[in-house]
């Protein structure tokens, strides 16, 4: 989208709309000769961007459990190539986001399981299933949920209509909890168009993975994530700490051409004077950050981990979380670690931004520090003294209650019945 377009609301409005009808035309004349295909399940998480999160717990569950060795399953990426091991698996498919095969399949598939809002036009059959997997408990206020939005590319009453045109699209929509079903039947005015049932809480898929990992998953994933450090890191550095640091994007960060991008606010070179003999760090930012990292100078020291597809290889090897708004702290509290929150944009975020849906002050399982000194007192503090005290405990009875291990299972006999 270039400068005046973002500039111009109107403009903008006027682009979209031209877009849409277009592609929606395109869709609806090619859904009319397939015909829905009972046993065909297309994935895709974060439009293509990588396997992971929900819909590749549910299918890993599908693809070794006997009762749908009928099924067939397509996976839609950027980049097939990469993905190709997946085609090992019984009655797998890999096809290229936005390709011919794509569009066929998701005209053919009975069952879509997303993670994402995908693109307007592109709507299912009355006889197709669209089981929205979403990626997170929310902290930040969603969709119609806003009262602000500080965005360079969408307005608090276009980001709305997004959500709602969204939400007629779903047949069945994965909560974890009863806070975070209340919230996305609210951001997604599900109550209103009659669509408040579609909600499944039985806990995430994806954090089936936090209850099962063994310690071979932990080697494994360590040696992928340290590379050639990992002998090192066995024989020489074991006993040091291993930070997972995971902010989140923020909405008024936004080039043309490229996309969201983040303003390292952590000074590296005094991080790594003050904890570089006794901690590594694995940066991981948002999946909406198009801007890369160079971290050359911290060879050893910080690891840029973005490429990683599965966050739950990070947080298995971690010893403590730190992160700011993203969601990832709710998943990462079912292995009652150290958590550390660096908001030193708080009045900002809260006021101007996204906003909460909750008192993040009163609520959430660890210190919000705001500047860097504190950042770095604090994850010494909690490497010495940390407790899974009555308030983690709490947090974890409120948010991430029904994850045990065995939510793909209950989420697919819900849906595939």
């Amino acid at each position: 989208m270039t400068d005046l377009s973002k500039k111009s609301i109107v403009l903008r409005n006027v682009i979209r709309t031209g877009l849409y009808f277009v592609n929606s035309v395109k869709y609806k004349f090619g859904s009319i000769f397939c015909k829905v295909n009972e046993k065909i399940v297309i994935f895709s998480c974060f439009n293509g961007k990588s396997y992971t999160c929900s819909p590749k717990a549910l299918y890993e569950y599908m693809v070794k459990t006997e009762k749908y060795k009928d099924y067939k399953f397509i996976w839609v990426f950027k980049d097939i190539k990469k993905y190709e091991f997946l085609t090992k698996n019984r009655n797998t498919e890999v096809v290229k986001l936005n390709s011919k095969q794509h569009r066929k399949y998701l005209h053919k598939a009975k069952y879509w399981i997303f993670n994402f809002k995908i693109a307007d036009y592109i709507k299912p059959k009355k006889s197709q299933v669209f089981l929205q997997c979403w990626h997170g408990t929310p902290l930040k206020r969603l969709g119609c949920d806003l009262t602000h939005f500080d965005n360079l590319l969408n307005t608090t009453k276009g980001m709305k209509k997004r959500y709602k045109i969204e939400a007629q699209k779903f047949s069945y929509f994965i909560s974890p909890s009863r806070y975070a079903s209340e919230k996305f039947i609210s951001a997604w005015n599900l109550k209103e168009i009659g669509k408040e049932n579609i909600i499944i809480e039985k806990g995430y898929p994806r954090n089936d993975f936090l209850y099962n990992y063994t310690q071979e998953d932990v080697d494994r994933a360590k040696q992928k994530i340290l590379g050639y450090y990992y002998l090192e890191y066995e024989k020489n550095i074991k006993k040091k700490k291993i930070i997972l640091y995971a902010p989140t994007y923020r909405a008024n960060q936004h080039q043309t051409g490229i996309g969201y991008t983040y303003k390292q606010e952590v000074d590296f070179d005094k991080m790594r004077e003050e904890l570089g003999e006794d901690y590594i760090i694995l940066f991981r930012p948002h999946y909406f950050i198009a801007n890369s990292f160079d971290f050359e100078k911290y060879d050893g020291f910080v690891y840029d981990v973005s490429k990683i597809d599965d966050i739950n290889e990070l947080y298995i090897i971690s010893d403590m979380l730190i992160t700011d708004y993203s969601s990832v702290f709710y998943d990462y509290s079912n292995l009652k670690r150290p958590l550390i929150f660096y908001m030193y944009d708080l009045e900002h975020y809260r006021d101007e931004s996204n906003g909460f849906y909750i008192d993040v002050e009163e609520e959430l399982p660890g210190k919000i520090v705001k500047t860097q000194e504190e950042l770095v007192n604090e994850i010494k503090r909690v490497t010495n003294n940390f407790e899974y005290d009555e308030k983690y405990k709490k947090f974890n009875q409120k948010y991430t209650y029904l994850d045990d291990g065995n939510s793909s299972k209950r989420v697919i006999e819900e849906v595939i019945k």
